[in-house]
């Protein structure tokens, strides 16, 4: 035995060691743990629910924690919230909101009241703070242990507003995302119980069971697994002979390992779907007495592809089915579905885009759960990116650079001086459009534009790479350059600091060449703050053309090359550059930088030189 404690003390440290390394090398990150089972009874007449809610909190995180905090995102809908008042006072158009919310009568105020809360069975004390509900725990889940919470609720739906509520301009009764007391994300930075203005989300990985009784005469739809459809029809199942509803039907769904949970109802909703080959289910929710009903019908093989190119360029959905509904205002990505409402997108052209941008969401803010309030551009850039790919794939546009647009709005954003830089909070832009241009805009040519440092085989690994990293957990920028890092060899730091953590532009310019008799040697320079590896095109007088490209020294490296003649490394410290080309003068009739357009140089016109 003695002999023996020494092997055995060894081959557990090396197993701890070896299972720590593994850990770290696979993105490994503590998350909390969440397991929801709600049953709730809607009132179709006066648009409200009372509910109960039973949460097996598991705290796996290192901290002892004496207290929680839930979202009770409805009772930002009323007069004098942080969201009506954030609105109010805004500097561009967002001012909408409040409008809206001052005029509303107060029967359609949301409102969340909370008639009861238990600790393991056991009364606790809580406070509400508009949308933050504050629990003081009886006993402390300490690191690892996991603790029952159970409430009571009552809650009145808002008129449509934002995202949620009832009867949308398309008149669906129940819009329902972000509709129940949602327990707050503790991660290492600590607790994120933030008021909600009508922004962006950030949940906790778990298991929802949801039971909705509702009038017979509603079809339900959203996320999770309809349980025994054979007793429910409504288009999920032919029904069971024999079955007859009685004044409500109790839809149960199942949703494993999602951070979120949404649906829909109304009694005119007519539900197809589509079979994907190897895929999901897809279902599609729309109004039978919408005009677009045609629209709707028309849309939906085009849904599937697009689906199914995300599947294939990202990585394998993970759930066998995925809901496309005629509800809410805009589009908005949720748990296994999508909410796109029908009078914001009324031509085919408009659907695609919206439908393709909402699926991509579930890769980019579901799949890989990103705090989309702190790091906005991860979700909406990168979804933005993916999507515009996607419609030139699906639709064959034959657009060379699929996001132009990106480029184009951010362009003109820091030409008027009013950049922000992407760590912003989604919250605290000073102008919507602002906003818009950081996330959406700026987050989708960092992917374009890192497509052009490291190459594009290297780069569509990278996607696969961050995929097989981070699914089912909450990544950070940081997090998708390693994957990129370990893909292409390259460092890429510098990247991810000087273009999403800064307001720096990026001016490059052919300064001037020199005519050397059997030579020519051109001179570069950087003109913007921000460094960047430099693909060079030299077109002949004779139509032949010379490919070059130049590495940024921090890369330590430079991309796969096929054509183009690797140079020497340009130090970014360094303003100037120069190269010898073994070809006179007179030979040339032009030299381009970045000949495909995809760097986001400021100042193209100092990009070409012509003869």
């Amino acid at each position: 035995m003695k002999k023996t404690l020494p092997i055995l003390v060894g081959f557990l440290l090396f197993f701890i060691f070896t299972l720590v390394s593994f850990s770290q090398e696979n993105g490994f990150r503590w998350q909390q743990k969440v397991d929801y089972t709600m049953v709730i009874d809607v009132n179709v007449e006066n648009h409200t629910y009372k509910g109960t809610q039973n949460l097996v909190f598991t705290n796996n995180s290192p901290d002892d924690l004496d207290r929680v905090f839930y979202h009770l995102y409805f009772n930002a809908f009323k007069p004098g919230t942080d969201l009506e008042q954030n609105s109010r006072y805004s500097s561009d158009d967002s001012r909408s909101m409040s409008k809206k919310l001052l005029s509303m009568p107060k029967e359609d105020w949301g409102d969340v009241q909370i008639n009861w809360l238990l600790q393991d069975g056991k009364p606790v004390s809580f406070k509400i703070e508009e949308t933050i509900l504050e629990v003081a725990l009886n006993k402390t889940v300490r690191s690892g242990e996991s603790s029952v919470l159970e409430m009571e609720f009552f809650i009145q739906t808002p008129a449509m507003v934002r995202r949620s509520g009832k009867n949308s301009e398309d008149n669906v009764a129940f819009s329902m995302s972000q509709w129940y007391p949602k327990l707050c994300q503790y991660d290492e930075e600590g607790w994120h119980a933030n008021p909600y203005i009508g922004r962006e989300f950030y949940g906790i990985w778990g298991d929802f069971d949801v039971t909705i009784n509702i009038d017979k005469d509603y079809t339900v739809a959203g996320s999770g697994y309809l349980q025994d459809p054979e007793l429910i029809g409504h288009g999920y199942a032919p029904l069971k002979e024999g079955v007859v509803h009685g004044e409500k039907i109790s839809w149960r769904f199942i949703a494993p390992n999602v951070h979120d949970f949404s649906w829909a109802a109304d009694p005119l909703f007519t539900h197809d779907f589509l079979d994907i080959k190897g895929g999901p289910r897809m279902h599609f929710f729309y109004k039978s007495d919408s005009e677009f009903v045609k629209l709707w019908k028309d849309f939906q093989e085009n849904s599937a592809k697009f689906l199914t190119f995300f599947s294939e360029t990202i990585g394998k959905y993970p759930y066998s089915q995925y809901s496309v509904i005629m509800a809410g205002d805009g589009g908005m990505e949720y748990a296994m579905c999508t909410f796109i409402d029908g009078v914001g997108h009324p031509t085919l052209e408009s659907l695609y885009s919206v439908t393709s941008h909402e699926i991509a969401h579930t890769w980019f803010q579901f799949l890989m759960a990103t705090n989309e309030s702190k790091h906005s551009w991860m979700d909406e850039g990168f979804t933005s990116y993916i999507d515009d790919e996607a419609l030139n794939v699906v639709l064959q546009q034959g657009k060379k650079l699929p996001n132009a647009k990106a480029y184009d709005d951010y362009f003109n954003w820091v030409g008027l001086g009013l950049e922000e830089p992407m760590t912003t909070h989604a919250d605290r832009f000073k102008y919507n459009t602002g906003y818009g241009m950081s996330a959406y805009d700026k987050g989708s040519i960092f992917l374009s534009q890192l497509k052009y440092v490291i190459g594009k085989e290297k780069f569509d690994n990278s996607l696969k790479k961050y995929f097989d990293d981070w699914a089912f957990k909450h990544p950070r920028p940081n997090d998708f350059i390693r994957s990129a890092e370990k893909v292409s060899g390259l460092e890429l730091d510098w990247y991810l600091l000087d273009w999403a953590q800064s307001t720096m532009t990026i001016d490059y310019a052919i300064n001037s060449i020199v005519d050397n008799q059997n030579s020519t040697t051109v001179n570069l320079q950087r003109v913007g703050q921000m460094g960047m590896p430099i693909d060079l095109k030299v077109e002949l007088v004779s139509g032949e053309k010379l490919y070059y490209n130049i590495p940024m020294t921090k890369m330590r490296g430079a991309k796969p090359l096929e054509k183009a003649v690797l140079l020497d490394s340009w130090s970014w410290a360094k303003p100037y550059y120069s190269f010898e080309l073994d070809v006179k003068k007179s030979a040339i009739s032009k030299i381009v930088i970045d000949p495909k357009g995809e760097m986001a140089d400021i100042n193209r016109v100092n990009n070409s030189l012509v003869f």
